[in-house]
């Protein structure tokens, strides 16, 4: 009776991290979610959104790479509580799949002649095959990896 009292118990844990797992995929932002840099509702640009989500599921919206990264890299100006948050996830829209993709991995084409709903921005991609492609269409200057993305360079995006 203990092993099967102790298998249940450990099924319910496993269950409970298995559901708390799943609830680290990618969400759409209902209607109210606003970017908590301008303030803008991230619904209305389906094309451009990403997103923050925590160890504990809840998650934060933005219209774009460059207002993510804004608040990454300081969120205490956001009025955030911790210096960095501890993130499960990072989500950007590719830009040519317009699917969400895990953010720390992807390329970022900077300085070209597309403009996200908040001007000039970083442009997304899973593969580095587009994002060179997408460079040479569009004049892009660089690609950047997430880490190489600094507070400097998203000042001149403004």
């Amino acid at each position: 009776m203990k092993k099967l009292a102790l298998g249940l118990l450990l099924l319910a844990f496993s269950t409970a991290s298995w559901a708390q797992l799943a609830d680290l995929k990618p969400h759409r932002p209902a209607n109210r979610d606003k970017c908590p840099v301008c303030g803008m509702f991230v619904y209305k640009y389906p094309d451009w959104t990403a997103q923050l989500v925590f160890p504990d599921g809840n998650r934060l919206y933005f219209d774009g790479v460059k207002d993510l990264m804004k608040f990454y890299l300081n969120p205490a100006q956001y009025k955030f509580t911790k210096a960095r948050p501890e993130t499960a996830a990072v989500y950007m829209t590719d830009y040519y799949a317009l699917e969400s993709i895990e953010g720390t991995r992807a390329f970022y084409v900077l300085g070209s002649d597309v403009f996200g709903p908040m001007g000039k921005e970083l442009i997304p991609f899973a593969r580095e095959e587009e994002a060179r492609e997408f460079m040479k269409d569009h004049k892009g200057k660089k690609i950047l990896r997430f880490r190489e993305i600094t507070p400097e360079i998203l000042k001149a995006l403004d």
